[in-house]
């Protein structure tokens, strides 16, 4: 049996999201048993990462309930400045928080738990270009590959993904 049999994990995906942050969590997690749903404001559209690569989304935003899935990984890119303004996007993030579920984000990806309100008295990493919107959000930002403060878990950049994959299999399996 993997690691993650039974687990359920929502990613959101838009256009110009980080290819490697989206898809390599994507297929880390399934590679350790999870099943993986990447929802979109739109289900069946293939949305175009960054670098081109594309994603079709499984399902829509609108129809995803946080109670169906047990942790919330956000990649970044510029979709998620995009996605913040999606009242359902801040709903779910913000059901995750409150129930404690892993709410995991990299790079640009931080926007969205700044818009849902939930970074207050987090110590948290990102790409230092959000760094003073995380800090302004009452977080306290750290320059490492990964940081996990109780349920959030966050990194910085691609370059980070072995880490912040380990991260989240653990906060999965304990």
């Amino acid at each position: 049996m993997s690691t993650l049999t039974g687990k359920r994990i929502l990613m959101f995906v838009d256009h110009v999201y980080e290819d490697l942050e989206l898809w390599y969590p994507k297929l880390r997690l399934i590679e350790e048993g999870a099943e993986v749903v990447v929802a979109g404001p739109e289900e069946g559209v293939v949305y175009n990462g960054k670098h081109g690569y594309p994603c079709r989304s499984d399902a829509a935003i609108l129809d995803m309930a946080s109670s169906d899935f047990d942790a919330l990984v956000l990649p970044g890119g510029f979709a998620p400045d995009k996605l913040r303004r999606d009242p359902h996007v801040l709903k779910l993030t913000l059901e995750f928080h409150e129930e404690e579920k892993p709410l995991a984000h990299i790079c640009h990806a931080g926007w969205i738990p700044i818009s849902a309100k939930v970074m207050n008295g987090f110590r948290c990493t990102s790409t230092p270009g959000i760094k003073d919107d995380l800090i302004n959000a009452g977080a306290e930002w750290v320059d490492k590959e990964v940081v996990v403060d109780r349920h959030q878990i966050s990194s910085r950049n691609p370059n980070d993904l072995p880490a912040f994959c380990r991260a989240i299999i653990k906060a999965l399996a304990d």
